[in-house]
């Protein structure tokens, strides 16, 4: 049975000037079917409207029962760390180019959000990553994840050294310039990038991706996404920990970095005829003649 969406948040991206026009014309479209709309409060600041009840973007999760994000994939990837707590279902819509994570097209956004509100939508749940940095037994630090979490050197350019533990098990020591864990969702990311394999979205499993590392075995690993993967960092330099690319933290010799399956997932709506494999060959151009 199809859930019953009442009343809609729309979050647009900050700093995009062209989002308020398309934020209003959706924000219309669903007052006249019927829906009850909220804005989040930045949102609102930034396009300059208050004809709609507005919210701050915390409580959005626990007021609405669906909210649409329009913007691109960063914009989706902070929002849903917000709101992951409440276990709201989202729908991305992207004002530019198909998006992994924002996969309706502006121009068709009203024909798939009918789609959508009437029950005809395809649901996905994804993985967060659960992150605690513990300094002299004690936890310094706590974040969460959509994408990914990356241990990296800074500015100084100098390699990490340190060890790999998976379930409590040693797997190795590397000297490298960090490692990525990556969700399935983030295995596009940056984990893609340093050479990790593409995970459907719906596997239970994170990637562990070295990023150039000093030595020609260095492999990606897939592991169960129940695994606790734990990081012990030896040499650091200036090393820091990055979550989904916006937000990081310090990190110093002797710290651990202990990364796990958040106990919330994400809830993502797609049109009917989302295709996964089709967003792949558009985005990453499988096919195309050279």
């Amino acid at each position: 049975m199809s859930e019953i969406f009442q009343t809609i948040a729309l979050v647009g991206k900050y700093d995009s000037p062209e989002i308020g026009e398309a934020l209003l014309r959706l924000a219309d479209f669903l007052r006249d079917r019927g829906h009850d709309v909220l804005i989040a409060r930045n949102t609102a600041e930034h396009i300059g409207s208050d004809v709609y009840p507005i919210a701050e973007l915390a409580e959005l999760g626990a007021r609405a029962d669906l909210a649409v994000v329009l913007g691109g994939d960063g914009t989706m990837l902070s929002i849903t760390r917000m709101l992951a707590k409440d276990d709201i279902p989202l729908v991305g819509v992207n004002q530019g180019h198909l998006g992994f994570l924002t996969d309706v097209p502006v121009e068709t956004m009203f024909e798939s959000m009918t789609a959508i509100l009437d029950g005809d939508y395809v649901a996905e749940q994804r993985l967060l990553l659960n992150t605690r940095i513990v300094r002299d037994g004690e936890d310094i630090y706590t974040a969460c994840a959509f994408n990914d979490v990356v241990v990296s050197k800074a500015s100084s350019g100098r390699l990490i050294d340190f060890e790999v533990f998976i379930d409590g098990d040693y797997v190795y020591r590397q000297r490298s310039d960090g490692l990525v864990i990556a969700t399935p969702t983030g295995s596009t990311a940056y984990a893609l990038s340093a050479g990790g394999p593409i995970l459907h979205p719906t596997l239970e499993a994170f990637v562990l991706v070295p990023i150039c590392a000093h030595t020609l075995s260095a492999r990606p690993i897939a592991v169960n996404s129940r695994s606790d993967v734990e990081l012990r960092l030896i040499e650091a330099g200036d090393a820091r920990v990055y979550f989904d690319g916006q937000r990081h933290f310090d990190v110093q010799p002797g710290d651990r970095v202990l990364v796990s399956r958040a106990p919330k997932t994400i809830r993502l709506l797609h049109p009917k005829n989302y295709s996964y494999y089709f967003t792949l060959r558009h985005k990453l151009h499988w096919g195309t003649q050279l």
